[in-house]
C-alpha cells in the first residue's frame, strides 16, 4: 500500500518526484496562490484558515522541490458515513504527472481512517479531464445538478463506495453546502 496507516499519522506520504502531506497553517498563502487557478468558487485565506484550525475538514497537500503544487479539501459531516471532495486542484505545470490521484488517494485513505464509506464530489460538466479521472479511480455518476456553480455552470455528482463489498471500510490498495470545485487549473 502506498498509503498505509503509519504513513497517514505521521502526515507525509512520499512520492518519486512529489510529496503528499496534511496542510499546516504556515501553507495558508500557498493555497491562495493554488485558487487562483479556479475562475470562481475560490476559497479564501480566512476559508483556508478556518479549515486548518477549527474545520471538520482534511486538507492534503503535494509538494515538489519545497513548493506546493496540488491540494485537495475533504469535508465531513459529523456522525455520517460520506466524504465530500470539497476541492481538487493541481497547477497548470504539475499536471499529467500523477499528483490529482495521488491526492484523491490520499482523501480516500484519510475518509477510511474517519470511518467514512462514501465519497462524494461534483465537477462541471465541462471538465472532461477531471471527470475522466475521476471515472478512472472508480468514480460513478449518479446525479447532475443544474445552475451548481457560481457562474450558472451545471455539476455532475459522483460517488465511490470505500468498502469492499462489507459493511466494514478497507483500505484503497492504491493509496487520502458550497459548491464542490473538484476541477483542474486551465493550461496557460
Amino acid at each position: 500500500r502506498t498509503c498505509s496507516a503509519r504513513k497517514q499519522h505521521s502526515g507525509t506520504m512520499p512520492r518519486s518526484d512529489f510529496l503528499l502531506r496534511r496542510a499546516r497553517l504556515a501553507n495558508l498563502a500557498a493555497l491562495v496562490r493554488l485558487e487562483e487557478c479556479f475562475p470562481s468558487d475560490q476559497l479564501s485565506r480566512r476559508n483556508f484558515w478556518h479549515l486548518l484550525k477549527h474545520g471538520n475538514a482534511d486538507i492534503w497537500v503535494a509538494e515538489a522541490q519545497g513548493a506546493l503544487v496540488g491540494n485537495v479539501v475533504l469535508f465531513y459531516r459529523r456522525h455520517a458515513r460520506v466524504a465530500r471532495v470539497y476541492s481538487l486542484v493541481v497547477h497548470p505545470e504539475h499536471q499529467r504527472r500523477g499528483v490529482a490521484g495521488a491526492l484523491m488517494q490520499a482523501a480516500e485513505s484519510a475518509a477510511l481512517d474517519r470511518g467514512c464509506h462514501t465519497m462524494r464530489l461534483e465537477v462541471r460538466t465541462d471538465n472532461t479531464a477531471a471527470i475522466a479521472l475521476y471515472q478512472r479511480l472508480g468514480y460513478v455518476i449518479t446525479d447532475s445538478i443544474d445552475n451548481f456553480y457560481e457562474d450558472g455552470a451545471k455539476a455532475l455528482r459522483l460517488n465511490k463506495p470505500l468498502t469492499g463489498g462489507t459493511d466494514r471500510p478497507t483500505r484503497n490498495p492504491r493509496p487520502r453546502q458550497e459548491p464542490a470545485r473538484a476541477v483542474s487549473c486551465p493550461t496557460a
